[in-house]
């Protein structure tokens, strides 16, 4: 046994200069970015009157896709079991219509979401996507639970976000 603690030595090729030791080069180098970022061209939104046009990526506010005036979901519930704060809620009945299972309740407490993305990705029907709504605003608790009034959204408005999510797979 202590012949293999012998061998697993680690041996150090190079030793650490001066400069090194102190951080002195290093200090320097992060000075040199702050400085080079002085002069670079600053970019800044004036919120109210000049509105963030985010990416197909962007993760905002999941969205209930809807296709041909039914929602896509299946009422499976495991975006409800996947979500780690737990602002997922579904509760499913049956139908006569071809997909037998639909959402009777579907609410997210967006106070509680945070757009982790979980629920976008275990989804098998592609139901609930991430869309590109990034203001939200309540004035109360209860305004914050979002139902499948607020939650559906067209598969047309959709579709880059489902482009990209069908390009990333």
């Amino acid at each position: 046994m202590d012949k293999l603690l012998e061998k697993s030595e680690v041996i150090r090729t190079k030793d650490l200069t001066f400069f090194q030791k102190v951080y002195i080069p290093e200090i320097l180098k992060a000075m040199l970015v702050t400085v080079k970022q002085i002069f670079l061209p600053k970019f800044t939104y004036q919120y109210p009157e000049e509105h963030f046009e985010p990416a197909s990526s962007f993760r905002g506010r999941p969205v209930l896709v809807q296709e041909n005036d039914v929602e896509r979901c299946v009422a499976c519930g495991l975006c409800a079991r996947v979500c780690p704060s737990l602002a997922i809620q579904v509760q499913a009945s049956e139908t006569d219509l071809s997909k037998e299972r639909y959402p009777e309740l579907f609410e997210i407490n967006m106070t509680r979401c945070i757009f982790c993305g979980f629920c976008e990705e275990v989804c098998p029907e592609e139901a609930i996507v991430m869309s590109n709504d990034y203001e939200l605003t309540f004035t109360s608790q209860e305004e914050s639970i979002y139902g499948k009034d607020k939650l559906l959204k067209s598969i047309q408005e959709m579709k880059p976000r489902l482009d990209f999510l069908k390009k990333m797979r």
